[in-house]
């Protein structure tokens, strides 16, 4: 039994749960001393002596946290599949009364929001997929993070929209509860979550002209809508939602991209994610490409009166 135990939890027993399989602490003990196993916390005990697994660490730090302790946030999300995410950190969460122990290594959270069913059924002791996702955006060390978390974890696979928006619903109160909600929207509408409105909204704060929205283009074969276009400077913004693509690589690709393109592209690539979390770097990207197609930020006036003549003869063409 001691065997089967050490084997399903990756090298590594609690001193409890040998200690109930009828071990005698004289018996450990002997097993340390002749280096068959080793010590790797006050209560946790490994039958190897090289370096443990990821899989056997994630064990050691539940064991040393207490019993009631379980993965939670980005590590929990790891225990599920979640690929592509580094976080040094091993995070446990342990309910306010369960009297928790400080391990090296191990973020501790204590939470009142443990609820029944909020764990796994099998395996280490680890808080489900869609709980964890929306507890590593709320701890995450900035809204990129978080955002970046919680994208992945739904382009992985690992938990639904819908499974996360059920999940923020016990959260009440939280400094990040707005901007998780935001992203939650993306993640269940796409680009459409956003609205022209919102960008157009977020180009006049920045001190951008207005762009014209919903253009129709002649393709010779078939009719396009442009969402996003200031048509007299012939530039297209498209706005990338959460499909297809891995949520890091959108942002740096298209960060790369409109920096070596705007001075010669008509369309700048811009995430989501990009403008929930970063707006002001698009932002001056998008300014930088209008400025080289002749756009005067000083004289706004001027670019009015370009935009009426363009329009009307835009009308007049189909475009």
């Amino acid at each position: 039994m001691t065997r089967e135990l050490f084997e399903a939890q990756y090298g590594v027993a609690g001193r409890r749960q040998l200690y109930s399989l009828g071990l005698h602490r004289w018996d450990v003990s002997a097993e340390l001393r002749a280096g068959r196993w080793r010590r790797r916390g006050p209560q946790s005990i490994s039958n190897q002596n090289g370096d443990l697994s990821e899989q056997a660490r994630w064990w050691v730090a539940v064991i040393e946290v207490g019993s009631r302790a379980a993965l939670d946030g980005v590590t929990a999300l790891q225990a599920a599949g979640l690929t592509g995410f580094t976080e040094s950190a091993i995070h446990v969460s342990m309910p306010k009364s369960g009297r928790p122990r400080s391990s090296p290594g191990v973020k501790l959270h204590e939470t009142r929001r443990r609820q029944p069913g909020d764990l796994v059924d099998a395996g280490i002791p680890r808080v489900r997929p869609a709980v964890a996702a929306i507890r590593a955006a709320l701890w995450a060390a900035s809204d990129r993070q978080a955002g970046l978390i919680l994208t992945m974890a739904v382009q992985q696979r690992l938990v639904t929209a819908e499974a996360l928006t059920e999940a923020m619903g016990s959260v009440k109160r939280h400094r990040r509860r707005s901007f998780v909600r935001l992203i939650l929207a993306d993640l269940h509408g796409g680009v459409q979550s956003l609205g022209e409105l919102d960008f157009a909204r977020m180009c006049r704060q920045a001190g951008l002209p207005e762009p014209d929205r919903q253009v129709v283009h002649d393709l010779g074969h078939g009719r396009a809508v442009v969402d996003v276009e200031w048509i007299e400077y012939d530039l297209i913004a498209e706005i990338d939602g959460f499909q297809h693509r891995d949520a890091p690589a959108l942002i740096a690709d298209a960060t790369r991209q409109n920096e070596l393109s705007s001075g010669s592209s008509t369309v700048l690539r811009i995430p989501i994610l990009g403008l929930r979390t970063d707006p002001s770097r698009f932002l001056t990207q998008i300014r930088t490409a209008l400025i080289l197609r002749g756009w005067n930020p000083d004289n706004p006036a001027t670019s009015e009166e370009v935009r009426s003549r363009l329009r009307s003869s835009s009308d007049v063409s189909g475009r």
